[in-house]
């Protein structure tokens, strides 16, 4: 592969949208103004499940403003649609929280006031929300997210594990967890005289929306754009099309105006995704010397009766650890609650919790340092695959955090330091994250002595803005100043979303190739165009993956059951680092949603009422900047030259992938108690210390 020269890339350049952002130019996707705007409010179901029987809207019709109120009864028929976009499509209720019908007005506030007018009747049945792992209805999905086996094995596990003479037969458990992004779900959808559909929308990629918009209206693609030039945040929840989105254009061709639809904090707790709690049983057996024999991960997990989604929780355990005999699998049940979805690091982050707690109790157990273990069962190969990696640093990253954190000095015997009322533990896990892209078109076109790059990107609070134009600046020869980057648009072609860490391998290849075409191939034109489809279809077999290594300390309270972290320490080998203020910025957020994972967040919820209880950020704790004392995020030198152009590794998840295991190893040190469900509450760790 040809390499951009190192002018641009590698260094720590300043936002290029800074300005915008914090001038309040950067338009969202609900400040974007249209003439004749109306507004939609959401009627959500107040029970978990049945049919709507009747719904009286002639309250909220009579109110001055009002032009229309939407339901099952008088909505628009769409025929494609299915799973959580088929909105108002029937009167059944799946879940409490569901959109049942929408009010359309010519105000914000009418509308919102209208909502509280409509009265909706229900013929309520018997539900089921709460996930248990000997549910009599669990069943084995065909595939998991978002194509692989759901059950593997290989070798003789239940033989390896009964004749190992060490062996940890452990069970964690994880609730549901929310997305939280700045910027709530939200869409203007407006229609054209021809009959095509406009949406601003905040969404993480916008071609795939386009795509997925127009089938749901029974349109072609070239008759929808979605336009998200800025999007405030979205960790996975603004990944797929979400029904605000739906809802939008379905209310805007009901009234012939433009719409805006803003989900509310509580409604996203129901409408936009969540990670799904599970239960995971993490079987290991091991040699005196550490050496795994044999590893077993099977895991419970939750959908919804509208659409399946099975999270690939035990994938990661297939290809970490070199073991002759694996075994992996996946159990769904399908109850009354919202449709889980992606959350940042999807699979990976709840698998690797429950694997990396689990190599550290067999550390325990085999009274072995648990850097020394995972070192000792280092694959030199692919375990799942066969396949080489293309690189794999993963001891590097755990060397070098060991020295930068001081983990020589560490006493290895649990519950042994002590400062007055605080016990004090440190912790470790390693992460992993695939290294994945996807073909996209890019255009690149001269402007005077200027550049424009063109690509159907998204920028979600990442820096691709940024790292796109230092990636185009190099290639072209020029300061990035040069270069202006447009993106966020389906008009500009075809591009993966921003999300599976493979935002700037994918993005970041097509503008590589179109902006050296201009200049190399095409001196006498104006405009380059490249499709990356071919390319990327041909390109060798490896095993790729970013790795990487968190090291927690921990002070718990022994009065109060209180946990302080006074340091965080991530150490990652994710290929060349495009832009290192960015890219610690994004290590930095994994790991503090991962501290998050471990400490404070939980969906809780209220089986009788069939719904999160805590559906808002007075109750649904996130960390905030006293929640850690010192959090730092560093880098290998890293080359890779199987991967892109760039040789750039994803490094948008991999943050919080081994964070809360590392949390948990520490307390554990700590206290010398072991917890195995999230979060570790004050309550939770102040009854296991009395």
């Amino acid at each position: 592969m040809t390499s951009v020269s190192q002018q641009a890339v590698g260094a720590a350049l300043d936002r290029v949208e800074g300005r915008e952002k914090v001038t309040g130019e950067a338009l969202y996707a609900y400040e974007h103004r249209s003439d004749d705007l109306v507004y939609a409010a959401i009627v959500p179901a107040t029970i978990p499940k049945g049919r709507v029987r009747r719904i009286d809207a002639s309250a909220a019709l009579a109110l001055p403003g009002v032009l229309a109120v939407l339901s099952h009864g008088n909505a628009e028929r769409l025929p494609d649609a299915d799973g959580e976009l088929a909105l108002l499509q029937s009167d059944r209720v799946a879940y409490r929280g569901q959109i049942v019908a929408a009010v359309v007005a010519d105000r914000i506030e009418i509308a919102r006031e209208a909502e509280r007018l409509v009265h909706v009747e229900y013929d309520k049945e018997p539900h089921d929300v709460e996930l248990r792992a000997d549910h009599p209805h669990l069943y084995k999905p065909d595939t998991v997210n978002p194509g692989f086996e759901t059950d593997t094995e290989e070798g003789e596990v239940d033989a390896a594990l009964l004749s190992a003479q060490t062996t940890v037969d452990v069970t964690y458990e994880t609730p549901s967890f929310h997305n939280n992004p700045m910027e709530p779900h939200a869409s203007l959808a407006t229609w054209g005289d021809d009959g095509g559909l406009t949406i601003y929308d905040a969404t993480q990629g916008a071609s795939p929306a386009r795509e997925t918009i127009a089938e749901v209206f029974g349109l072609k693609a070239e008759s929808v754009r979605v336009i998200a030039p800025h999007v405030g945040g979205g960790f996975g929840s603004k990944g797929t099309v979400r029904p605000q989105a739906i809802l939008a254009a379905l209310a805007a061709r009901a009234v012939g105006r433009p719409v805006k639809v803003a989900v509310t904090r509580q409604q996203m707790f129901h409408l936009t995704g969540y990670r799904t709690p599970t239960i995971q049983r993490v079987r290991l057996g091991a040699e005196p010397d550490g050496r795994l024999t044999a590893i077993c991960h099977d895991v419970v997990e939750q959908t919804s009766t509208v659409q399946e989604f099975a999270e690939q929780t035990a994938v990661v355990t297939r290809m970490l650890y070199a073991a002759p005999n694996r075994r992996t699998s996946h159990r769904l049940v399908a109850l009354d609650v919202p449709t889980p979805s992606w959350m940042r690091a999807p699979g990976e982050c709840p698998g690797m919790y429950a694997l990396e707690s689990a190599i550290d109790e067999l550390a325990i157990a085999l009274e072995l340092d648990p850097i020394e273990l995972r070192i000792r069962n280092e694959p030199d190969h692919d375990p799942e695959s066969g396949l080489p990696f293309s690189s794999r640093n993963l001891v590097t990253c755990l060397r070098e955090g060991a020295e930068r954190f001081g983990w020589a000095e560490r006493d290895p015997r649990p519950a042994t330091r002590r400062e007055g009322h605080w016990l004090i533990g440190t912790g470790v896990a390693a992460s992993t994250y695939p290294a994945r892209r996807q073909p996209s078109e890019a255009v690149a076109r001269r402007d005077g002595e200027d550049f424009v790059v063109s690509i159907a990107a998204a920028d979600i609070g990442t820096g691709a803005r940024t790292v796109l134009t230092q990636v185009a600046a190099d290639a072209l020869h020029v300061e990035p100043e040069r270069i202006r980057l447009e993106l966020g648009d389906s008009s500009l072609g075809q591009a993966p979303l921003a999300g599976g860490s493979m935002g700037t391998a994918s993005w970041g290849t097509a503008v590589h190739r179109v902006c050296h075409k201009l200049i190399e191939e095409r001196e006498e034109e104006e405009e380059a165009r490249v499709d990356t489809s071919d390319e990327i279809e041909a390109e060798e077999e490896y095993s790729r993956h970013a790795f990487g290594a968190q090291f927690v300390e921990v002070r718990v309270n022994s009065d109060t059951g209180e946990i302080r972290v006074p340091r965080l320490l991530g150490v990652f080998a994710a290929g060349t680092i495009v832009n290192p203020k960015t890219a610690r910025s994004q290590f930095i957020g994994g790991m503090t949603m991962g501290l998050g994972m471990a400490l404070l967040e939980e969906g809780i919820l209220d089986p009788h009422f069939g719904q999160v209880v805590n559906r808002d950020l007075a109750g649904y704790h996130v960390p905030v900047y006293a929640d850690v004392d010192e959090i730092d995020a560093t880098w290998i030198d890293e080359h890779d030259p199987h991967l892109n152009p760039i040789g750039s590794k994803g490094i948008g998840e991999i943050g919080i992938v081994g964070t809360a295991a590392a949390v948990t190893n520490a307390v554990h040190h700590a206290t010398g108690i072991r917890f195995r469900r999230l979060p570790l509450r004050l309550d939770r760790v102040l009854e296991a210390l009395a």
